[in-house]
């Protein structure tokens, strides 16, 4: 048996510092030698050598302050385990580990769950977390009664706090200098990034859950509609997953990936459209609320009424047709539908069902509209890595493709070309629902809104999948496809100029217009609603104007990266 000497306490948390620094952190030693390499080599590796002893001195100090004799082994093999698993996913896919990360990786599904288990990962696990926590528990540890053991707390801290101002002062003006222009250096030091997202991910969650629900639009009233015949009224708002704007057909993309869209009558794509985050977790809360981008915090959105109450409260049927994992708490007070729990065995297997499913019996819904209807459809869209699994057989239109979820076994090729084919059919599920509400026209008003949730990165800067800080995350990640299509009766009762709406297709949008642009579409008054960010307002029986002539006359940035006036 392995025989290992009992080591202090002391050193034990140097130990265990040093190797967080050397082994799990190889993906931030490759983005500081390219932040410092332009500097000299010499230079550069000094500046890293630096680094690397405030780091060390920094989780050692941390270390120590929590090495005492009941709970530093179980909170290190927690650190471990972690740290082993988040070392992984930055290494494999480039991400970085921020709350949102966290909260989406809390809110994924068994599915998507299962896409990410890999031999790769199993790896990672026993060789950076099992086989350290083995030697861990194996290690005796020999510590002092405790006044004598606490002086000696007193007395390494002290010696590491000296450490750390040391290094600081012999290359202050060169680290202030790094720190303050490199944020994302905290989101990749594991696993601190980890300890701290699940800090705030906690605080965010007790945050939200106090008080009672905030209500929104409380005065909305729907405008009377005088020349709707009789019919009703149904809204198709299909929230999508993953699909980023360059890779849709409609948008000028080299591949054909929107055959089907394209052929449809009065369908307008929107090039410049973007996301509010770059996860489900944060886009889809998001682009419910009335908080645009700059002013969204997750706590607040939970926390108050949303889109779909704010329409419920002004007289429509809500419901929401669910092919993924849920709504993000959006959906909380009105229908919810999983459509997965069908099990069709046409379009489901392996627990996951393809985005057709959310179509099915459209018709007898749309023949038992008993009042006007929004309709939600999220789908399973692009969801990565195994976009192999996200579309049948019969679409696969680009080959070769990636049939593994380790990204890395494959060419960056396959990876695009199954991606591809996810858009493809995403494709087909959009024009055979407007197929259907074009069907259905003749006694019924149908519109329908499609935006992703978000945007996916195929390889670009050795970037996979989403999730990146908003900040730092590439345009791959938030420039995301949207289309809409309304009926001739709908455009009549909404009082939309399409040809209007196909000029401004160029106009730079966001996820921020959503709750406005639907209750203006939809005769919502209320005074939670702002002209400015109602996409369609300029082509609404108003002849000349536009989106972008009408966001400049109320002084809106239309950039997402600006800030816009927060709603209430």
């Amino acid at each position: 048996m392995l025989n290992i000497r009992p080591v202090r306490p002391e050193w034990l948390t140097l130990i265990v510092s040093g190797a967080f620094l050397l082994f799990y952190n190889v993906p931030l030693w490759q983005h500081l030698y390219q932040v410092v390499a332009p500097h000299g080599v010499a230079s550069g590796l000094f500046t890293l050598l630096v680094i690397g002893i405030l780091f060390t001195a920094a989780f050692n100090l941390v270390l120590t302050a929590v090495a005492f004799r009941w709970t530093f082994k179980p909170l290190l093999t927690v650190l471990l385990l972690c740290a082993a698993g988040v070392a992984y996913f930055m290494n494999q896919y480039g991400v970085m580990i921020d709350t949102e990360m966290l909260r989406n990786t809390m809110e994924t599904n068994a599915s998507e769950v299962g896409d990410l288990l890999t031999l790769k990962l199993g790896v990672y696990l026993v060789v950076l977390g099992v086989l350290p926590v083995w030697l861990l528990w194996r290690t005796p540890v020999r510590y002092r009664p405790w006044p004598r053991e606490l002086l000696s707390k007193l007395a390494s801290g002290g010696a590491t706090a000296a450490v750390m101002l040391a290094i600081a002062m012999l290359d202050y003006q060169t680290l202030s200098s790094l720190f303050r222009n490199h944020h994302e250096i905290h989101l990749q030091l594991t696993p601190s990034n980890a300890v701290g997202a699940l800090i705030s991910y906690v605080h965010g969650v007790t945050a939200s859950a106090k008080g009672p629900l905030r209500p929104v639009g409380t005065d909305a009233v729907r405008v009377a509609r005088t020349d709707a015949g009789g019919r009703k009224t149904l809204m198709v708002l299909v929230v999508g997953e993953s699909a980023r704007a360059e890779n849709f057909g409609l948008n000028g993309y080299e591949r054909d990936t929107t055959p089907e869209l394209r052929r449809e009558e009065g369908v307008v794509s929107f090039t410049d459209m973007h996301s509010c985050g770059t996860e489900t977790a944060v886009s889809v809360p998001c682009m419910f609320s009335n908080l645009t981008r700059a002013h969204y915090s997750d706590s607040v959105a939970k926390s108050q009424e949303n889109l779909l109450d704010v329409l419920k409260r002004a007289g429509y049927d809500v419901v929401w047709r669910d092919n993924q994992a849920g709504c993000k708490e959006t959906c909380n007070r009105i229908v919810f539908q999983s459509m997965t729990k069908l099990k069709d065995p046409a379009l489901c297997g392996d627990g996951e069902c393809h985005d057709e499913i959310l179509l099915q019996d459209l018709q007898g819904f749309i023949d038992h509209l008993e009042r006007d209807t929004v309709l939600v459809l999220h789908q399973m869209g692009s969801h990565g890595p195994a976009y192999y699994k996200r579309y049948p057989a019969a679409y696969e239109h680009f080959t070769p493709v990636c049939v593994s979820n380790e990204l890395s076994d494959c060419s960056r090729e396959s990876i695009i070309n199954g991606y591809d084919n996810t858009i493809r059919y995403t494709d087909h599920v959009l024009a055979s629902l407007i197929d259907t509400l074009r069907a259905n026209q003749g006694k019924v008003d149908t519109a329908m809104l499609y935006l992703s949730d978000h945007g996916e990165s195929l390889g670009e800067y050795n970037v996979y999948l989403h999730g990146m800080p908003y900040s730092f995350a590439p345009a791959e990640q938030k420039h995301i496809a949207s289309v809409a299509w309304f009926s001739p009766g709908f455009q009549r009762t909404a009082g939309v100029d399409t040809q209007c709406v196909a000029e401004q297709r160029d106009a730079t949008l966001s996820q921020d217009y959503l709750f406005h642009t639907m209750l203006g579409l939809l005769g919502v008054q209320t005074q939670a609603y702002s002209t400015g960010l109602d996409m369609f307002a300029g082509c609404r029986n108003q002849p000349g104007s536009s989106i972008a002539s009408l966001a400049a006359d109320r002084s809106v940035a239309v950039q997402p990266e600006h800030e816009h006036q927060q709603v209430q």
